[in-house]
Protein backbone atom coordinates (compact mmCIF):
# COMPACT_ATOMS: atom_id res chain seq x y z
CA UNK A 1 0.00 0.00 0.00
CA UNK A 2 2.75 2.20 0.81
CA UNK A 3 4.17 1.61 -2.39
CA UNK A 4 1.16 2.74 -4.43
CA UNK A 5 1.01 6.02 -2.16
CA UNK A 6 4.60 6.97 -3.36
CA UNK A 7 3.96 5.75 -6.89
CA UNK A 8 0.99 8.16 -7.12
CA UNK A 9 2.77 11.47 -5.05
CA UNK A 10 5.40 10.41 -7.76
CA UNK A 11 3.40 11.44 -10.77
CA UNK A 12 1.02 14.07 -9.65
CA UNK A 13 4.93 16.00 -8.60
CA UNK A 14 5.96 15.16 -12.51
CA UNK A 15 2.35 16.77 -13.85
CA UNK A 16 2.04 20.33 -13.79
CA UNK A 17 -0.53 21.34 -16.41
CA UNK A 18 -1.86 20.18 -19.66
CA UNK A 19 -2.84 21.78 -22.58
CA UNK A 20 -5.28 21.82 -24.40
CA UNK A 21 -4.59 22.42 -28.02
CA UNK A 22 -8.21 21.89 -29.19
CA UNK A 23 -9.21 25.03 -27.67
CA UNK A 24 -6.20 27.79 -27.82
CA UNK A 25 -5.51 29.20 -23.77
CA UNK A 26 -7.22 26.68 -21.97
CA UNK A 27 -5.67 24.10 -19.71
CA UNK A 28 -7.15 20.63 -18.79
CA UNK A 29 -7.90 19.98 -15.06
CA UNK A 30 -4.81 19.70 -12.82
CA UNK A 31 -4.72 15.81 -11.46
CA UNK A 32 -5.67 15.46 -7.92
CA UNK A 33 -2.94 17.07 -5.93
CA UNK A 34 -1.29 19.04 -8.22
CA UNK A 35 -0.73 22.78 -7.40
CA UNK A 36 -2.86 24.06 -10.43
CA UNK A 37 -0.24 27.78 -10.04
CA UNK A 38 2.42 25.76 -11.55
CA UNK A 39 1.12 26.16 -15.21
CA UNK A 40 0.84 30.36 -14.99
CA UNK A 41 4.17 30.17 -13.73
CA UNK A 42 5.65 28.20 -16.26
CA UNK A 43 3.64 30.72 -18.96
CA UNK A 44 4.65 33.92 -17.52
CA UNK A 45 8.47 31.88 -16.97
CA UNK A 46 8.46 31.12 -21.06
CA UNK A 47 7.11 34.48 -22.09
CA UNK A 48 10.00 36.31 -20.15
CA UNK A 49 12.52 34.14 -21.84
CA UNK A 50 10.91 34.89 -24.88
CA UNK A 51 11.46 38.85 -24.26
CA UNK A 52 15.14 38.95 -22.95
CA UNK A 53 16.34 37.15 -26.23
CA UNK A 54 14.04 39.65 -28.26
CA UNK A 55 15.64 42.30 -26.47
CA UNK A 56 19.34 40.99 -26.36
CA UNK A 57 19.30 40.72 -30.15
CA UNK A 58 17.64 44.28 -30.63
CA UNK A 59 21.04 45.40 -28.37
CA UNK A 60 23.45 43.87 -30.87
CA UNK A 61 22.08 45.47 -34.00
CA UNK A 62 24.86 48.39 -34.63
CA UNK A 63 23.00 51.92 -33.26
CA UNK A 64 22.01 54.18 -36.65
CA UNK A 65 22.43 57.83 -35.07
CA UNK A 66 21.73 60.41 -37.66
CA UNK A 67 25.02 61.85 -40.17
CA UNK A 68 26.51 65.49 -39.12
CA UNK A 69 25.83 68.29 -41.80
CA UNK A 70 29.25 70.07 -42.43
CA UNK A 71 28.80 73.88 -44.05
CA UNK A 72 31.09 76.46 -45.37
CA UNK A 73 30.75 80.33 -45.36
CA UNK A 74 31.70 82.16 -48.47
CA UNK A 75 31.32 84.94 -50.99
CA UNK A 76 30.49 84.88 -54.80
CA UNK A 77 31.62 88.86 -55.50
CA UNK A 78 30.34 90.18 -58.80
CA UNK A 79 33.07 91.72 -61.34
CA UNK A 80 31.85 95.27 -59.83
CA UNK A 81 31.92 94.36 -56.15
CA UNK A 82 34.42 96.80 -54.83
CA UNK A 83 35.00 99.06 -56.96
CA UNK A 84 36.17 102.49 -56.02
CA UNK A 85 36.96 105.81 -58.14
CA UNK A 86 40.26 105.87 -59.70
CA UNK A 87 41.79 108.83 -57.33
CA UNK A 88 40.44 106.84 -54.07
CA UNK A 89 42.82 104.00 -55.30
CA UNK A 90 46.14 106.41 -55.78
CA UNK A 91 45.59 108.16 -52.89
CA UNK A 92 45.70 105.03 -50.58
CA UNK A 93 47.60 102.49 -53.28
CA UNK A 94 51.10 102.71 -51.30
CA UNK A 95 49.67 101.36 -48.36
CA UNK A 96 49.87 98.06 -46.67
CA UNK A 97 47.03 96.21 -44.80
CA UNK A 98 47.71 93.80 -42.23
CA UNK A 99 44.38 92.11 -41.20
CA UNK A 100 44.38 89.90 -37.42
CA UNK A 101 42.58 86.86 -37.62
CA UNK A 102 39.30 87.90 -36.69
CA UNK A 103 37.62 86.79 -33.04
CA UNK A 104 34.40 86.05 -32.05
CA UNK A 105 32.29 86.32 -28.74
CA UNK A 106 31.71 84.00 -26.66
CA UNK A 107 29.18 81.75 -27.21
CA UNK A 108 29.93 82.44 -31.26
CA UNK A 109 33.56 81.07 -31.51
CA UNK A 110 32.77 77.19 -32.13
CA UNK A 111 31.84 75.19 -35.09
CA UNK A 112 28.37 74.70 -33.93
CA UNK A 113 25.34 76.34 -35.57
CA UNK A 114 23.89 78.84 -33.44
CA UNK A 115 19.93 79.30 -33.13
CA UNK A 116 17.49 81.40 -31.17
CA UNK A 117 13.97 80.52 -30.26
CA UNK A 118 13.92 83.18 -27.08
CA UNK A 119 15.49 86.08 -26.32
CA UNK A 120 19.44 85.43 -25.04
CA UNK A 121 18.61 81.93 -25.11
CA UNK A 122 21.49 80.33 -27.58
CA UNK A 123 20.79 76.72 -28.82
CA UNK A 124 22.62 74.29 -31.25
CA UNK A 125 21.56 72.65 -34.07
CA UNK A 126 22.60 68.87 -33.21
CA UNK A 127 23.04 67.40 -36.40
CA UNK A 128 24.31 70.49 -38.59
CA UNK A 129 27.80 72.55 -37.64
CA UNK A 130 29.98 74.98 -39.44
CA UNK A 131 33.23 73.26 -40.88
CA UNK A 132 35.30 75.79 -39.02
CA UNK A 133 34.47 78.23 -36.58
CA UNK A 134 33.16 81.18 -38.47
CA UNK A 135 36.15 83.43 -37.34
CA UNK A 136 38.47 81.12 -38.86
CA UNK A 137 36.45 81.22 -42.21
CA UNK A 138 35.63 85.21 -42.32
CA UNK A 139 40.07 85.74 -42.43
CA UNK A 140 39.84 84.61 -45.99
CA UNK A 141 37.12 86.23 -47.49
CA UNK A 142 38.51 89.68 -45.83
CA UNK A 143 41.32 89.59 -47.93
CA UNK A 144 39.58 88.62 -51.57
CA UNK A 145 37.23 91.31 -50.72
CA UNK A 146 39.90 94.12 -49.54
CA UNK A 147 42.24 92.85 -52.49
CA UNK A 148 39.65 93.48 -55.13
CA UNK A 149 39.00 97.21 -54.36
CA UNK A 150 42.52 97.64 -55.42
CA UNK A 151 42.89 100.21 -52.80
CA UNK A 152 46.20 98.90 -51.26
CA UNK A 153 49.52 97.97 -52.49
CA UNK A 154 48.99 94.77 -50.22
CA UNK A 155 46.62 92.73 -47.93
CA UNK A 156 48.43 90.48 -45.67
CA UNK A 157 46.05 87.99 -43.26
CA UNK A 158 47.98 87.59 -40.02
CA UNK A 159 49.55 85.88 -37.98
CA UNK A 160 53.04 86.77 -39.99
CA UNK A 161 55.99 88.33 -39.62
CA UNK A 162 54.93 91.43 -42.33
CA UNK A 163 54.96 94.85 -41.31
CA UNK A 164 52.32 97.09 -42.82
CA UNK A 165 51.24 100.65 -42.39
CA UNK A 166 47.84 100.04 -41.19
CA UNK A 167 46.08 97.00 -39.41
CA UNK A 168 42.25 96.31 -39.09
CA UNK A 169 40.92 93.71 -36.34
CA UNK A 170 37.53 92.34 -36.87
CA UNK A 171 34.89 90.67 -34.10
CA UNK A 172 32.31 88.82 -34.70
CA UNK A 173 29.53 89.76 -32.21
CA UNK A 174 26.74 87.48 -33.23
CA UNK A 175 25.56 85.30 -36.12
CA UNK A 176 22.44 83.72 -35.56
CA UNK A 177 19.78 81.91 -37.01
CA UNK A 178 16.79 84.02 -35.00
CA UNK A 179 13.36 81.52 -35.09
CA UNK A 180 11.42 84.80 -32.90
CA UNK A 181 9.91 86.08 -36.44
CA UNK A 182 8.01 84.15 -39.63
CA UNK A 183 10.29 83.57 -41.68
CA UNK A 184 12.92 83.31 -39.99
CA UNK A 185 16.13 84.98 -40.11
CA UNK A 186 19.99 85.45 -39.35
CA UNK A 187 21.53 88.17 -38.21
CA UNK A 188 25.12 89.14 -38.70
CA UNK A 189 27.01 91.59 -36.50
CA UNK A 190 30.99 92.33 -37.04
CA UNK A 191 32.60 94.99 -35.52
CA UNK A 192 35.87 96.49 -37.54
CA UNK A 193 38.92 98.52 -36.17
CA UNK A 194 41.04 100.44 -38.25
CA UNK A 195 44.65 100.93 -36.29
CA UNK A 196 48.02 102.96 -37.65
CA UNK A 197 50.21 99.75 -37.09
CA UNK A 198 53.06 102.45 -36.35
CA UNK A 199 51.39 104.46 -33.92
CA UNK A 200 48.98 101.94 -32.19
CA UNK A 201 46.21 105.02 -32.83
CA UNK A 202 43.20 103.90 -33.48
CA UNK A 203 41.97 105.67 -37.00
CA UNK A 204 38.44 104.47 -37.42
CA UNK A 205 36.10 102.02 -36.28
CA UNK A 206 32.01 100.88 -37.44
CA UNK A 207 29.90 97.86 -36.48
CA UNK A 208 28.34 96.33 -39.47
CA UNK A 209 25.38 94.30 -39.66
CA UNK A 210 22.90 92.62 -41.63
CA UNK A 211 19.85 90.83 -41.81
CA UNK A 212 18.76 87.71 -44.14
CA UNK A 213 15.70 85.84 -44.53
CA UNK A 214 15.92 82.31 -43.87
CA UNK A 215 15.03 80.55 -47.58
CA UNK A 216 13.46 77.66 -45.16
CA UNK A 217 12.69 76.89 -41.47
CA UNK A 218 15.88 74.67 -40.72
CA UNK A 219 19.48 74.68 -40.27
CA UNK A 220 20.44 74.62 -44.22
CA UNK A 221 18.00 78.05 -44.78
CA UNK A 222 19.94 79.86 -42.20
CA UNK A 223 22.90 78.46 -43.41
CA UNK A 224 22.01 79.68 -46.80
CA UNK A 225 21.44 83.10 -45.63
CA UNK A 226 24.19 83.50 -43.01
CA UNK A 227 25.84 83.17 -46.72
CA UNK A 228 24.43 86.27 -48.04
CA UNK A 229 24.57 88.48 -44.95
CA UNK A 230 28.42 87.36 -45.41
CA UNK A 231 28.87 88.71 -48.76
CA UNK A 232 26.64 92.28 -47.56
CA UNK A 233 28.82 92.58 -44.39
CA UNK A 234 32.25 92.11 -46.18
CA UNK A 235 31.37 93.95 -49.39
CA UNK A 236 30.31 97.34 -46.65
CA UNK A 237 33.63 96.50 -44.75
CA UNK A 238 35.48 96.76 -47.87
CA UNK A 239 33.93 100.47 -48.78
CA UNK A 240 34.55 101.62 -45.03
CA UNK A 241 38.11 100.62 -45.68
CA UNK A 242 38.49 102.48 -48.86
CA UNK A 243 36.97 105.81 -47.66
CA UNK A 244 39.53 106.19 -44.81
CA UNK A 245 42.28 108.36 -45.46
CA UNK A 246 45.05 106.29 -45.22
CA UNK A 247 48.37 108.22 -43.14
CA UNK A 248 51.84 107.83 -45.13
CA UNK A 249 54.41 106.50 -43.09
Amino acid sequence: MSGLHSDRASRVGLVFCRVDFSRPGRLKSAPQGSVSGNCSWWRFAIIGVSLAALSGCTALQPSQSPATNFYTLGTALQPNAGKVPPMAIASAKTATLLINPPHAAAGFDSPRIIYLREAHKLEYFAQSQWVEPPARMLGPLLVAAIEKTGAFRAVVLMPGAASGDVRLETDIIRLQHEFQSSPSQVRLTLRATLIDDKTRQVLAWQAFEALEPADSEDAYGGVLAANRAVQRVVDQLAQFLVAQEIPQN
